[in-house]
């Protein structure tokens, strides 16, 4: 399939904007490898070939083992990510999903037992970056093996 519309340069301006988001999220001092499980997840949850090989890449480049990797998709029957892992991972799932999901106060507090309110903030707005950079590749069917260069 072609790429509909090359949204680096038709979109700059608004492009920059998500820019900016990924900016503060990489300067948060929230864990490297946690931030690319994140965005790796969410890409697997939207089928964003694009984004899932982007952070793939990333997040091996940022220390990950590739049977992390490789088994993010099952992460809760796994032993392999420690909890707060976990609970970012749940809390990355339910706003993805976040139609599908009730975000309770129960939830809401078990996941503040892990990440103080600065760091909930910065995971909630990771999510939501990520999310906008898959429905921007997806509905312009940016290619799985092309790159953007932001």
């Amino acid at each position: 399939m072609e790429q509909r519309i090359n949204y680096s340069k038709i979109g700059l301006k608004a492009i920059k904007g998500l820019q900016e988001l990924d900016n503060y999220v990489e300067s948060s001092g929230l864990e490297k490898s946690l931030i690319e499980l994140i965005r790796l997840r969410t890409s697997q949850i939207n089928s964003c070939k694009y984004c899932e090989g982007l952070h793939s890449e990333e997040a091996m480049q940022s220390g990950e083992t590739r049977e992390r990797l490789e088994n993010l998709s099952s992460w809760r029957q796994k032993d392999i990510y420690s909890e707060r892992e976990k609970i970012a991972l749940a809390w990355t799932e339910a706003l993805t999903l976040i139609a599908q999901n009730e975000i309770s106060d129960e939830f809401y507090e078990e996941v503040r037992g892990y990440f103080d309110e600065q760091e909930h903030i910065t995971l909630t707005i990771a999510i939501n970056g990520i999310n906008s950079w898959n429905r921007l590749a997806i509905s312009f069917r940016t290619p799985a093996k092309v790159k953007q260069q932001f």
